[in-house]
């Protein structure tokens, strides 16, 4: 089963495994995956950081995905961390809040 986020996570962190025979996600980039593909609202991309913005349409909190290890081959593992939406509206040239 797949794990909503909670109402205090404010960061979930994936990492690479590396098996012996190939290198892949840990549990926490297959929930990241999960909760962009199935249960967050895409609001926009940032091209120059690579990173996206989301909106968690149960509480509307914003959640912003990032590679940040960008010297890894695909950028390495996801990071999806809260990010305030007045610094949302202000790096994905979004209106500002209220």
């Amino acid at each position: 089963m797949r794990q909503e986020l909670r109402p205090h996570e404010t960061d979930v962190v994936g990492q690479w495994l590396d098996t012996g025979s190939r290198v892949e996600g840990d549990a926490a980039c297959a929930r990241i995956e999960w909760l962009v593909s199935e249960r967050l609202e895409r609001l926009a991309d940032h091209p120059a950081s690579g990173g996206t913005l989301y909106r968690d349409p149960r509480d509307g909190r914003l959640w912003e995905r990032t590679y940040p290890h960008a010297h890894m081959r695909g950028g390495g593992p996801p990071r999806l961390t809260l990010i305030d939406p007045a610094a949302a509206a202000a790096k994905y040239a979004l209106p500002r809040p209220g």
